[in-house]
């Protein structure tokens, strides 16, 4: 099965990072840098009541990511590099997917004309946007303690990019 699915760039993430191997793995392992989301001027509207949101998934297109062919569908995830333990690329979190879509869990820090800005850094400077959605309590936060698989199992450091994580293996 085929489709053509049309994916339209929203904006533009500015930051302070340039290179895949020191950014960090997780917005949630670096929830104190800032960074900017600069909107392309025609979605404006769209930030519309935003501003009374703290937290919003931001999903972008890890645009940095060999692109053409389908990536190994069986990946040394960065928090298992040390053990040299592979994993399905849907139970990973990592970026070389079939489709390379980021998902960050950002907080909103300020909105200003089509600047937006978060903390929670995770992407290199010029990294794509191609949504923004409100993070709801109620329907993002699941009930109980889910179980988070091989991610129970591990221990995640602030300082967690892929190179540091190399540098433990």
């Amino acid at each position: 099965m085929e489709l053509n699915v049309p994916v339209q760039a929203i904006g533009v993430v500015r930051c302070g990072h340039r290179d895949l191997e020191t950014t960090p793995i997780q917005a949630g392992v670096n929830r104190v840098e800032q960074a900017v989301v600069e909107l392309e001027p025609a979605f404006a509207e769209g930030l519309d009541g935003l501003g009374g949101i703290d937290y919003a998934w931001l999903l972008t297109w890890l645009h940095e990511q060999p692109s053409g062919d389908v990536p190994p569908l069986r990946q040394v995830p960065f928090l298992l590099r040390g053990q040299r333990r592979q994993m399905g690329i849907f139970a990973t979190r990592g970026p070389r997917r079939v489709n390379p879509i980021g998902l960050s869990l950002i907080e909103i820090i300020e909105i200003s004309g089509t600047r937006l800005t978060f903390a929670g850094v995770d992407v290199v400077d010029g990294t794509p946007v191609i949504d923004i959605k409100p993070y709801v309590t109620r329907f993002d936060r699941p009930a109980g303690d889910p179980r988070c698989g091989w991610f129970d199992e591990v221990s995640i450091d602030e300082r967690a990019t892929p190179e540091w994580l190399a540098s433990r293996s």
